[in-house]
């Protein structure tokens, strides 16, 4: 796909088609990016069950036509029984079963606090019976399966079908479902049901909270209906970056919205970084590499850190690490953390207000732990912690996990407002530089930008190497040109998800909204 969508009156973008239609019908009917964006949410909670849903967590980037962005973070902490005792015997948190749907799920908290922005701001309140009525209707009624989730369950049969309330109700017949075959939710049906009717904070002062709470302790998970009772989500301040193309957002610790900016500050410090294809790609992936060391050693819960994020992208920080990258030799290597899978999405309506949100289950179906009741299927977000007493990301109840997930935003300084993103755990601060550079830097058609081949410096849905990942429509110079750099390159597929799922939305000056999906996944670019 080389065109973009564009219209006049809202936008929305994201990777299944029925998601982006049903925040396209909230537009329509008056509702703005936020009340859209719970619609969207809801429904790919339901037809993406593979990468999100109510038992993830999720992060907002609101970017209001005046003001300053707004940050929403919705992502759980450890549940107060996650002590490290329970563990024992482990060299690690396993990623599968009880023992790893450790954290609170933050989803519903930031979806509730994002609407409770939104009336702030003045906007009149759409009912969540509107809000949430595709979502509800897929799952009591059913949805097709996608290939993406079609893939992601024989892919890791062997570990989920262990699990029993999953393999009862995503494993039918005892094998995985297959693409086009009607799918149907009815337990979360009755729950999303139920929030139209107890309101969304029931998922966790309510009754709806109570149940989960008691299937919970049946199934032996470590959160507690204290834990859910605690929770709410958490406004922030963004983290910027001022760079010569404008002013970037990201998210701040504890997820990587760090990473995020730092290669594109980085980028933007290499002159010789667009001199070819292979420079461009070399220069984003030796940034990444000091990225990731710095993010390394610094992001964890924000109460745990010692380092002001914010502080790391100031200028003289930028200027002195963009020296260490060297234009003819690509640095050393090690591992990096393990894949995780999401969802980015973004909206813009009618009077600029614009919104870039991401929501996770972490790995594929996350913790594989399905609330029968219920139907919630549980996030393995606390995977990330550390059993190591002494490691930064050390688990402790209470304690925030570490997160991948970090939706972007930028005002240029043509006028223009961009908000962007990607699914892919380590994958996602690469396809933002990659989609940025090409597009602002380079001036690349947006919708081309996207469907253009992309890399992956390390590991990602199911891969197990550390390589410089490149999908197979680059051409022979570059890939040669890459190992010639000293780049250890392995070739994926032409159009593979191990790159991610992006878009992106574009706020032009004369008001017409600009939408480019993900050709990798099932998404859609809709406007009116």
């Amino acid at each position: 796909m080389n065109h973009s969508n564009i219209a006049p009156m809202g936008m929305a973008v994201t990777p299944h088609h029925l998601a982006s239609e049903s925040a396209l019908s909230i537009l329509r009917a008056g509702g703005n990016a936020i009340d859209a964006m719970v619609a969207a949410a809801a429904t790919i909670s339901v037809v993406y069950p593979h990468m999100t849903g109510l038992g993830g967590d999720g992060f907002w980037l609101i970017v209001p036509p005046q003001g300053d962005p707004v940050a929403i973070d919705a992502g759980g902490p450890a549940g107060s029984l996650a002590a490290m005792s329970l563990y024992d015997g482990l060299k690690a948190i396993p990623h599968r079963g009880p023992k790893s749907a450790l954290t609170v799920a933050g989803t519903v908290a930031g979806w509730a606090e994002a609407l409770t922005l939104s009336r702030e701001m003045g906007n009149p309140s759409l009912p969540l019976s509107q809000l949430l009525g595709d979502a509800i209707r897929y799952a009591a009624d059913g949805m097709p399966v996608s290939l993406s989730q079609a893939r992601a369950s024989a892919e890791k049969f062997d570990e989920l079908a262990k699990q029993a309330s999953f393999a009862r109700q995503f494993l039918p017949q005892g094998k995985p479902p297959d693409a086009g075959s009607r799918f149907i939710q009815p337990q979360l049906a009755d729950t999303l049901t139920r929030l139209t009717v107890e309101g969304l904070d029931s998922f966790y002062r309510g009754p709806l909270a109570a149940d989960m709470a008691q299937e919970m302790a049946l199934l032996g998970m470590p959160v507690t209906a204290d834990d859910l009772a605690a929770f709410h989500a958490r406004r922030s301040i963004p983290l910027r970056l001022s760079h010569s193309m404008g002013e970037l957002f990201n998210l701040a610790p504890p997820t990587q919205g760090l990473v995020s900016l730092m290669i594109l500050g980085l980028t933007d410090r290499l002159p010789w970084a667009n001199e070819s294809e292979s420079h461009c790609i070399h220069a984003i992936v030796e940034a990444t590499k000091l990225a990731f060391a710095t993010r390394d050693n610094c992001i964890t819960d924000p109460g745990h850190m010692t380092l002001d994020a914010q502080s790391l992208l100031a200028a003289p920080v930028l200027d002195g690490l963009s020296e260490r990258i060297n234009s003819g030799q690509a640095a050393p290597w090690g591992s990096v953390l393990s894949p995780g899978d999401t969802v980015w999405m973004g909206i813009i309506d009618s009077s600029g207000l614009a919104v870039s949100f991401i929501q996770s289950l972490y790995h594929e179906f996350g913790s594989g732990v399905l609330l029968p009741k219920s139907g919630v299927l549980w996030q393995n977000r606390g995977a990330s912690f550390s059993l190591d007493p002494a490691h930064l990301r050390a688990l402790a109840p209470g304690k925030y996990p570490f997160h991948t997930l970090n939706p972007a935003a930028a005002k240029l300084h043509d006028g223009r407002t961009m908000i962007y993103g990607s699914m892919g755990g380590d994958g996602q601060p690469q396809t933002q530089a990659a989609l940025f550079t090409r597009h602002v830097m380079q001036g690349m058609p947006l919708q081309r930008a996207i469907s253009a081949p992309r890399w992956l410096l390390g590991r990602t849905w199911g891969q197990a190497t550390d390589t410089l990942k490149l999908e197979g429509r680059f051409s022979a110079a570059t890939v040669a040109s890459l190992r010639a750099l000293g780049h250890q390159v392995e070739m994926l597929p032409e159009f593979s998800e191990a790159v991610g799922h992006a878009g992106a939305v574009i706020c032009h000056n004369n008001g017409m909204l600009e939408g480019a999906f993900d050709p990798r996944s099932n998404g859609s670019a809709a406007g009116f």
